[in-house]
This record gives C-alpha cells, structure tokens and sequence, in this order.
C-alpha cells in the first residue's frame, strides 16, 4: 500500500508526501503513536529524500523493504513530482531544509533517519545540522561537500538544451537517456528508467514533469559553494555510500567520513550515481547493517 500525505512546507508551499505502508498500529485501539514519534509504541521514522529531477516513487524498492519494519516516507521535494511548483525565486536551500523540516515534524517522524540521493543528501546533512533534535541517523548517498563552480552549472544548461522534448514515447526516453545521452559513457539501462519515471505524456508527447529553469535554480543554490563546514555539524551516525562509478571520488568520500564526528563509509561495486537504482540489493546491503545499528 502506499498512501498519499499532503504536508505544507515553507512559506505554504503544498508537498507530496508518500508512505509506502500501512500505517503502523499502537496498542488494541489501532491509533497512531504519538506525533513526536519518540514513543516506543511507533515504528522507526524514516524520511527519503531524492536527488535534482528526482521524485518520491524513485525510492519505491527502497521503502518497501524499510516498511518491513519501519516507517518509511519519501518526500516529493518542492518543485518535483506531483509537488508544487512554486516560482524560480523561491529554490533556496532554506527552502528546501526547511520542507524536510516541516515534513518531519507534521508527519511525526522525528527523531527519525533521513536517506538522501545527491541534492536529498545535501539537504539531509544540512536539516541534521540545524535540528540535530530531528535525527537519529543520516545516510548520505553520492553527494559531494566540495564546490562545483561556474563550468559545472555552464555544463547542465547546455545538457538540458540538449535534450530531444518532447519525446515521441517512453521507448524513446529510455533508450535516450540509457544510450543515446553524450553524458553516457556506457548503455546504462536504469539510467533510461530512472528519466522514464519523471515524464509525463502531453498531447505533443512526453516532457519531464519538472521546469529544467527551476532545476537549474535548485542547483545554482549550492553547486557555487562547499559544505564542509555544515557536514562537520552533522553529530548523529552517518553513513557515506558512493557508487564505484558515481560522481563522489573515493578519497573525497573518506574525507566526509573523516571530517563527520560519526562517519562510516561504504561503496557500491557496479553502479554510478544512481546508486539505489543500479544495484538496488547491494545498496540494501550497504544500508541495512546500519540502519539495525542506528534504530535498534
């Protein structure tokens, strides 16, 4: 099952919110615990939140085996998904910490541990430094703390320009984005089903459901800076997880380790940055152990 939850994010914004299943039961009555989710009477709160042109239903395999034992959400960030899709001025990274924060706190997760891909990792790491009240335990999955700069934003505007919308079918989304992509080194199957699942059909043909101006606002908020600083803030457990061939180097990945007061690390043999969704049982594996060690 998985159900639907409305949450009102910064500066009123509407956000999807979706629980992957039945909601856990407290005592004979059935009701929910408490909405602090501190009580031990609730299951485990885990919040997902995806990468730039992500959206929640990217987390689908992960948070059916977290629904096994925990509660697991995963957030359509705003200007994502069937979330709203506010003007280009309102992509802050204030904005979108303040969402999760906002999510957290009304959907009665908290403490709870955030997993975050790429974008959803930053924002994890930096509402974890902020309200370390809020989380138990962070999983940060192919995220860079270094700056990007000015030539990598260049990059993405001239990639988006590049991008052959409207696309005539799915068939054809996948074999672009999987194949035909000047960013793909290899046929990268899951990368064509990943850019599948954010398209959606119009009388023309099929278009992203996101605004690639509004992407590239969300980018420009912190591609220009690093975040070094916030992550050494981060006090809870945090699990580092880069793919082997994804866009986290190893040795900036161990420096993330070594820079967090609780830093573990681990890495995912035969995927990229897509990690969850090129290896998805490896990534369990990478994940589970210390998910059992952070909520148990």
């Amino acid at each position: 099952m998985v159900r639907r939850i409305d949450v009102t994010g910064a500066s009123g914004i509407r956000l999807a919110a979706w629980e992957f299943a039945d909601p856990p039961k407290s005592g004979p009555g059935g009701t929910r615990g408490s909405g602090s989710g501190s009580g031990s009477e609730q299951a485990p709160g885990v919040l997902l939140l995806h990468g730039l042109m992500g959206r929640a239903s990217h987390w689908a395999s992960t948070a059916r085996w977290l629904a096994e034992r925990r509660r697991a959400v995963a957030l359509d960030q705003r200007g994502h998904g069937q979330s709203a899709k506010p003007p280009e001025t309102e992509y802050t990274r204030e904005a979108y910490v303040e969402d999760a924060e906002a999510a957290l706190e009304e959907l009665g997760l908290a403490p709870a541990v955030l997993i975050g891909h790429a974008m959803g990792a930053l924002t994890a790491w930096q509402l974890a430094a902020r309200r370390p009240d809020l989380v138990r335990g962070l999983v940060i999955c192919d995220m860079r703390a270094s700056a990007l700069g000015a030539a990598s934003q260049r990059e993405w505007e001239e990639w988006f320009k590049s991008w052959p919308v409207p696309f005539a079918t799915l068939a054809d989304v996948r074999k672009w984005f999987g194949e035909d992509d000047p960013w793909v080194e290899r046929p990268n199957t899951s990368r064509g089903e990943f850019y599948a699942e954010v398209m959606a059909e119009h009388e023309d043909g099929w278009r992203p459901v996101f605004e690639p101006g509004q992407m590239l606002k969300s980018r420009e908020a912190w591609v220009y800076d690093a975040h070094w600083e916030e992550l050494a803030q981060v006090r809870c457990p945090t699990l580092v997880v880069r793919g082997l061939d994804g866009e986290l180097g190893r040795a900036e990945a161990q420096e993330m380790v070594r820079v967090l007061p609780d830093g573990r690390y681990a890495e995912v043999v035969d995927a990229g940055h897509l990690v969850h969704y090129d290896q998805p049982e490896a990534w369990r594996v990478a994940v589970e152990p210390f998910l059992d060690e952070v909520l148990r």
